[in-house]
């Protein structure tokens, strides 16, 4: 890819964050995040509480780029299958054999909308853990590829702790970024009390196509760090490891360190109460 091409893509992400922003108010520092997950192929979770966008965000997200979007509401009552799909008994018209054939669910997009994701149990949460990693579904011994791009953001509520499930760890660690989302400044709200109080509304246009997406994704792959970055980076995540850490503090009050290179979300487990954490 040269120059011109990857600045042409860079003004092309630009214009569709402007045509989000005809929706969106304020919020440039979670559209930011959101948009860093989305083209460095990984996933989202967004907290924050109800009214703050989280939701439309999203959505906007999807139609300035062009690719298909689906919801899911979860719901203490959520099965895995309503996520991943399900295999349905067919009869052959012609020969009268009957077959089953597998119906995919609305976890096969390339943008998914995982509202209140902490609403449902474990054991739905659990259903979207080998996409998020894998990218592809298994269900009765076959592999059902998900086509890329391929983005889940999920959201949670922070206040409403009655009817929850709190996300696993490994749900967690399939977050590339965990984002708190905030409340809006006193002059960004009140451009929000103004245009959802008239009857016009705004009609986007797609900036991106899914093509572009997945340049972009494959340029982000193609940055170059140099090695020192990268030994410096390694060096750091094993120092949280008490096993072989040259800090005090690591060595008596941390149980377990960091297993993977995400700097997303630091924490670590202490021995006095596995529940806390340590921020690094």
């Amino acid at each position: 890819m040269d120059k011109q091409q990857i600045e042409n893509l860079l003004q092309k992400i630009q214009n569709a964050r402007t045509e989000m922003a005809k929706v969106i108010v304020g919020q440039e520092e979670v559209i930011t995040q959101m948009l860093t997950a989305f083209f460095a192929g990984g996933h989202i979770l967004l907290e924050g509480a109800p009214g703050l966008a989280k939701t439309l965000m999203v959505r906007t997200l999807a139609e300035v780029t062009d690719v298909q979007f689906d919801r899911i509401q979860f719901t203490p009552d959520l099965m895995p299958t309503d996520i991943t799909g399900t295999e349905i008994l067919k009869t052959n018209p012609e020969t009268g054999q009957r077959f089953f054939e597998f119906v995919k669910g609305p976890l096969f997009t390339n943008i998914l909308l995982a509202d209140e994701i902490n609403r449902t149990p474990p054991k739905t949460q659990a259903a979207l853990l080998e996409a998020m990693q894998e990218k592809e579904v298994t269900y009765a011994g076959k592999n059902y590829k998900i086509k890329s791009p391929f983005f889940i953001a999920a959201t949670q509520n922070p206040i409403e702790q009655a009817g929850t499930f709190p996300l696993p760890e490994a749900q967690l660690d399939r977050f590339l970024l965990y984002v708190k989302v905030g409340y809006p400044t006193e002059e960004e709200e009140q451009s929000i009390l103004e245009s959802t109080t008239g009857t016009t509304s705004t009609e986007l246009k797609a900036q991106l196509s899914q093509e572009e997406v997945l340049q972009i994704q494959q340029l982000v792959r193609e940055v170059f760090f140099e090695p020192e970055l990268i030994q410096y980076v390694n060096r750091l995540v094993r120092q949280t490891r008490p096993e072989i850490s040259e800090i005090d503090i690591i060595k008596n009050k941390v149980e377990w360190g960091r297993t993977g290179h995400y700097f997303d979300k630091p924490m670590l487990y202490c021995r006095e109460d596995m529940q806390s954490r340590w921020k690094i």
